[in-house]
């Protein structure tokens, strides 16, 4: 075969280095290094929206952070930081005292521990701005004789231990008297002015023991246009004196001042 008939092959080989050169892993990193980047940022970003407290409670909870301590979240564990950055507020506020209801519990336990045996005469509930304490008759207990407006001793016991637990009270007091339905008619007497009387009677009771006058706002009778009951009102609940505590409304009345203020 002659050198002329030969065919010559040539074989060119592309080099894998150069083939990095124009590939994309490079975009793979810029787009990780971006996320990373915009991850960082939201995160400063959500730091300044925190409240300074809780930005410090989480920078102390990475400074003393231990991987091997199970424990609660940063939110959750108290640190001197929060302590500190606590609002005085939260520390010293004391919720506002109803006196209303302040007093209608102490009367209820006075009752309680004072008249135990004559409890059921005595009715204490809130008003509209007060506390309302009725003395009321029961069927053969008359807090007042027949006919007459004289306290009966059970009603001048119960008249004391009220006295005392309204007597240092910063609110006016207004006393009225009720009669039942039954008719009452004595010379010129009717049952109004007999629930007038009692009243006033009861008045000067809680007076004599130490409330002072200054603090009755009124003294009134209704007589039978009131009634306790009113599906009976001749029911002898019906035969009543109500002591009224009208505090001002909507105030948070010191009563160690008020106190104070009488004895100075």
């Amino acid at each position: 075969m002659s050198d002329k008939s030969k065919t010559t092959v040539i074989v060119k080989k592309i080099k894998k280095g150069e083939e990095a050169h124009h590939g994309g892993s490079w975009k793979v990193a810029y787009a990780d290094f971006t996320t990373a980047m915009m991850a960082f940022f939201l995160l400063l970003w959500l730091l300044t929206m925190l409240e300074p407290a809780k930005r410090a409670a989480i920078a102390e909870y990475f400074k003393n952070f231990n991987l091997f301590q199970s424990g609660q979240s940063f939110m959750q564990q108290p640190s001197a930081i929060q302590q500190e950055m606590k609002p005085a507020s939260e520390e010293t506020r004391v919720p506002a005292e109803n006196p209303a209801e302040r007093f209608k519990e102490q009367m209820k336990k006075a009752v309680e521990e004072k008249l135990k045996e004559l409890k059921d005469h005595v009715m204490i509930d809130t008003v509209e701005g007060g506390v309302r304490i009725q003395i009321v008759d029961l069927e053969g207990e008359p807090m007042f004789p027949l006919a007459s407006s004289e306290p009966t001793e059970k009603a001048k016991k119960i008249l004391s231990v009220i006295s005392e637990n309204i007597k240092n009270e910063p609110a006016r007091i207004a006393v009225e008297g009720h009669t039942d339905a039954i008719p009452f008619k004595r010379g010129n007497i009717t049952n109004w002015e007999l629930s007038t009387q009692r009243a006033s009677s009861a008045r000067r009771e809680i007076e004599n023991n130490g409330v002072p006058a200054t603090k009755i706002a009124r003294v009134v009778g209704y007589a039978d246009t009131l009634p306790l009951i009113k599906d009976d009102p001749k029911d002898p609940r019906n035969r009543r004196i109500s002591i009224i505590l009208m505090f001002e409304k909507g105030a948070n009345i010191n009563r160690t001042d008020f106190i104070q203020e009488r004895q100075g």
